[in-house]
């Protein structure tokens, strides 16, 4: 494969969505070779699974069109040295996982240089700006997808796409244990339990984690026996929550009834009895966790008006796009209130929900395909190739 030296693959991941998918990835090509030298851009996980991180994750972790642009010196910065480096030490393998306006930019420089690359989560070209499929092809070998409705606009392009599944429904049961997961918790098994996870990203606890708190507020007043669990998904998170709620938490909220936990999401999420989380990959994983959830997001308003324009997908949320209709509320912008947000969590726990949990174990069925194997699989073809 590699004349008896050790692989060299280069990983970057811009978000912790990213570094959980890249960790499995590359703990499974750790596994087939030990001696694998991996590096790049990751997050806590990646790290534990054996990849040297170059630069700190959180540069990347900005969201939204307009939002970048403030970040841009830095995140260029990043771009060229992270280049610079791969020019200097070449990988036998480039993958890019999402981040795609980061590492398609890699990608498509590494490529020009005769370095492999792989694109690990297909942009949303299904949902908008199609003709992206044009960059994609040009920067990448291969694109590896999590979701099978993604396939056709690739074989409609002719782009090399290989679907693996995601590593979430291989590492989720398929029914989770609701007690354990209040008992790591250290919750009370009979409490009624709101998981909020609010972003993982700064700008978004900054918009949503205000008008979450008013929710759990406006909750806890209609429901005072409520225990809220907010999982910070890293240590920059975890100190945006607890600065803010130490400021701000309403008088109607008892401090005893919130715990803020350093990671965790996924035991929150099982534990939960519904969910309030920020729209992106956690309403996945509340999914694969079997939990009724509201989804929310609220954009810039210069964002929000281009997105109208450009998005052409029915849904925005996994769980609705994977079953193809409405299965979940998924709410945006000026619909993201107080009012709205706790009249939808208290019918959840007002309800059966057993019809919609079944409907969440059929979907965790059509993912669960060994994605790490498949992704690791994919990678080391394509160095043989």
């Amino acid at each position: 494969m590699t004349s008896g030296r050790p692989l060299r693959i280069g990983v970057v991941a811009g978000e912790p969505s990213g570094d959980v998918l890249a960790a499995g990835m590359i703990a499974e090509l750790k596994r087939q070779h030990p001696n694998a030298v991996i590096e790049g851009i990751g997050g806590d996980n990646m790290i534990a699974a054996g990849c040297d991180s170059l630069f700190d994750m959180e540069t990347l972790s900005v969201m939204g069109l307009v939002e970048v642009v403030a970040h841009l010196p830095a995140i260029l910065k990043v771009k060229n040295a992270l280049v610079a480096h791969f020019r200097k030490n070449p990988p036998d393998i480039f993958v890019g996982v999402d981040a795609p306006d980061f590492n398609l930019r890699v990608e498509a420089e590494l490529k020009k240089l005769g370095i492999k690359t792989v694109h690990y989560v297909s942009p949303t070209i299904w949902a908008w700006r199609e003709k992206r499929i044009h960059k994609i092809a040009r920067a990448t070998n291969c694109v590896l997808g999590l979701f099978p409705f993604e396939a056709d606009v690739y074989q409609k392009y002719n782009v090399p796409y290989r679907y693996v599944g995601h590593t979430l429904a291989d590492a989720i049961p398929l029914h989770p244990d609701k007690e354990g997961a209040r008992e790591a918790l250290s919750l009370p098994e009979d409490a009624t339990v709101i998981a909020v996870l609010p972003g993982s990203r700064n700008s978004e606890i900054k918009s949503l984690l205000p008008v979450f708190t008013e929710t759990m507020a406006e909750v806890s007043r209609q429901k005072p026996d409520c225990t809220f669990v907010i999982p910070a998904a890293n240590k920059y998170r975890y100190d945006d929550i607890t600065a803010y709620l130490s400021e701000n938490l309403p008088d109607s909220l008892a401090s005893t009834q919130v715990k803020v936990v350093r990671g965790n999401a996924r035991n929150a999420m099982i534990a939960s009895d519904v969910i309030l989380l920020a729209s992106g990959t956690a309403t996945l994983e509340a999914m694969l966790c079997k939990s009724p959830m509201v989804a929310a997001y609220k954009l810039s308003g210069l964002t929000y008006k281009i997105m109208q324009y450009l998005y052409k997908a029915p849904f925005f949320t996994l769980p609705n796009l994977l079953a193809g209709e409405k299965i979940i509320p998924e709410l945006l912008q000026d619909e993201v209130n107080p009012q709205t947000l706790s009249k939808q969590l208290l019918h959840y726990l007002n309800s059966d929900n057993q019809p919609l949990i079944d409907r969440f174990c059929s979907l965790h069925e059509t993912l669960k395909q060994n994605a790490d194997k498949q992704s690791a699989a994919a990678i080391l073809d394509l160095i043989d190739a």
